[in-house]
């Protein structure tokens, strides 16, 4: 296909050094060159195949994310025989989350390889672990389950999974923080306030408000991130209170 000629023919000549790259973080030579250009193609560079289909790393993202959650939770069933499914679930959930695969993305250094009209800059941190993702898709419908569960275990079993660790970290203060008012009949309120900073990205603040008193500020890129960031403080000046025994 033409499409397919003309992507190789401009990654090799824009980065010669591609894929030699490529193969030192995957530890074996890449069979089928266009999934892992794919993977590193963000969709502002606007490219179809010859069907009209855009190329870039989304759906590669989806079909990693997939292979990603079934080798955690076959390694999950096997290393923890205790755990019920409600463990386990949340023990994947702690490995696959984003800030954690935003993290791999980060010490893989992926973001050197995407083809971009937008400048790295620009990007926020989850391009990381979107192209993480993006990479285990490549793998796993390039070279198969097998090949792809080795990378993981590599990448992200053996260096990073300790159950006991895993098990004390917390994913979201905010639903931690939701459970425990819930559960001790408490009223909250997350409430957003206009923010007068100067920054130059838009910022969004907000108070965290429990039993009709401010227990906590936060301010943050995004609602959601203010949100988690006000929880995350209100969090540890409850502390004692949300873990203590029951």
């Amino acid at each position: 296909m033409n499409f397919i000629r003309n992507i190789l023919n401009s990654r090799s000549q824009e980065d010669g050094n591609f894929f030699l790259q490529l193969k030192e973080i995957l530890g074996f030579k890449p069979k089928s060159k266009i999934l892992y250009i794919t993977a590193f193609t963000h969709r502002s560079m606007n490219i179809k195949d010859d069907k009209g289909n855009p190329i870039n790393y989304e759906r590669l993202e989806f079909v990693g994310d997939a292979i990603l959650g079934s080798v955690i939770a076959a390694y999950l069933f096997e290393e923890v025989p205790h755990g019920d499914e409600g463990y386990l679930t949340k023990m994947r959930s702690k490995v696959v989350s984003r800030e954690h695969l935003n993290k791999l993305g980060q010490e893989l250094k992926l973001i050197d390889f995407v083809e971009s009209r937008i400048p790295k800059s620009n990007f926020g941190d989850n391009i990381h672990g979107n192209l993480f993702e993006a990479l285990v898709g490549a793998i796993y419908l390039d070279k198969g389950y097998s090949f792809c569960e080795k990378f993981i275990y590599k990448c992200v079993i053996n260096p990073h999974i300790d159950i006991e660790v895993l098990e004390g970290k917390v994913i979201s203060y905010k639903s931690l923080l939701i459970e425990w008012c819930q559960k001790e009949k408490n009223t909250f309120d997350y409430q957003v306030y206009e923010d007068t900073g100067n920054d130059e990205l838009k910022h969004f603040s907000v108070k965290l408000v429990i039993n009709d008193k401010v227990v906590s500020k936060a301010r943050a890129t995004s609602k959601k991130k203010a949100e988690e960031k006000a929880s995350k403080r209100a969090f540890f000046a409850f502390q004692n209170q949300i873990t203590k025994p029951q």
